[in-house]
């Protein structure tokens, strides 16, 4: 029998041993979708340790995680074509998205037998297709409610995970959750706790500030820095770290394209000069690569505003915020001031040959 004294320090070995707390090498990652026209087999993966995979399906009537027919062949065979140049880069399947139905994730989360089915299924088609991690992109959990549960999914997710990888014998399967830029969402908080115990990292989402179908005004999207209380990317990571979720679970999100908006007038051209809405596309969204495409056209103005963080361009009446490689290192300089894990992309293909990758790459070292 042991003694006394002894129990604390057995029963600390043991949790490490359920759950081993390995060091995280920095996170330089990015996502990637087979409709973004770059194939996987182009993705200069010497830029990145981890890639993401999006996205998989969750079926509201059973709550299993698919993948549609479409994108099963990308998927299966991404892992694979990622490391024949690159065999150390690790491959993550996103589930969910921008596009997905958050009601559908909202009710999988609130009970105990669909968590089970959307866990299960999950660990079942990550392995099966090759991939070293899952990635919970659920935009969002929108009352306290939806975040309890979410805060009880992770805590059933990393369980099933690491009892999968001692009955596999093979490495738990990587976890994190892409999330809103701060750690409060409409007044409501995200559960934290839950995050830190079973998360590897979060891929914080610091873009879509500003965009020209909410403001007749321009914006810098995804600005650094703004007045105290006020959005931008500092104020969001701080909120995180204010909610005592270490900066080695934070991963900063980095915007490969920007949006154009229809000047009021042309001759008042910075940021926060009257518009009327979105230019060139639908939305205003562009790419990185059509955004330098349309510089180098139409001879825009390129300004960077080292205030806030952020690049912007305009010709005639059409203004252009964006990040480019001043931005870029300037984010990249505070997330490894700040104790940041790492930085993510969205997305991959947006990039235009490769520049704003290898910017944050070296920039970070």
């Amino acid at each position: 029998m042991a003694s006394q004294n002894l129990l604390p320090f057995l029963f600390c070995l043991l949790l490490l041993q359920l759950h081993p707390l390995a060091a995280q090498d920095a996170v330089k990652a990015a996502y990637w979708f087979p409709d973004s026209g770059l194939a996987a087999s182009e993705i200069d993966v010497s830029l990145f340790t981890h890639l993401f995979c999006a996205f998989a399906d969750l079926d509201p009537q059973t709550y299993q995680v698919t993948i549609s027919a479409a994108n099963q062949a990308p998927f299966s065979t991404f892992t694979s074509t990622l490391q024949q140049n690159n065999p150390s880069v690790k491959t993550l399947l996103s589930i969910g998205g921008g596009n997905s139905n958050a009601s559908y994730f909202a009710s999988m989360a609130s009970q105990p037998s669909s968590r089970k089915s959307f866990i299960d299924s999950s660990i079942e088609i990550a392995r099966s297709y090759g991939f070293h991690g899952l990635d919970l992109d659920w935009e969002s959990p929108r009352n306290d409610t939806e975040m309890v549960n979410m805060g009880l999914l992770l805590d059933e997710w990393r369980a099933a995970v690491d009892t999968e990888a001692s009955n596999s014998g093979q490495s738990p399967l990587l976890l994190t959750a892409a999330v809103y830029y701060s750690s409060v969402l409409d007044s409501v908080t995200f559960p934290v706790d839950s995050i830190g115990r079973n998360l590897d990292w979060i891929n914080v989402m610091a873009y879509d500030y500003y965009m020209p179908s909410w403001y007749n005004f321009t914006g810098a999207h995804a600005l650094l820095y703004d007045l105290p209380d006020r959005v931008s990317t500092s104020s969001g990571i701080e909120a995180w770290i204010g909610a005592e979720l270490s900066p080695q679970k934070i991963v900063l999100g980095l915007p490969f394209y920007g949006y154009a908006w229809t000047l009021a007038d042309p001759a008042d051209n910075g940021v926060g000069a009257p518009a009327t809405g979105a230019a060139v596309t639908k939305s205003g969204a562009m790419t990185y690569k059509e955004i330098k495409a349309f510089i180098e056209t139409n001879g825009a103005t390129t300004v960077y505003n080292s205030t806030i963080a952020a690049n912007y361009c305009y010709s005639g009446s059409i203004w252009i915020g964006y990040d480019d490689v001043e931005a870029i290192a300037d984010k990249i300089s505070y997330a490894t001031e700040t104790g940041l894990l790492g930085y993510f992309a969205w997305h991959v293909a947006g990039d235009d040959n490769w520049v704003l990758s290898e910017e944050a790459s070296s920039t970070w070292g």
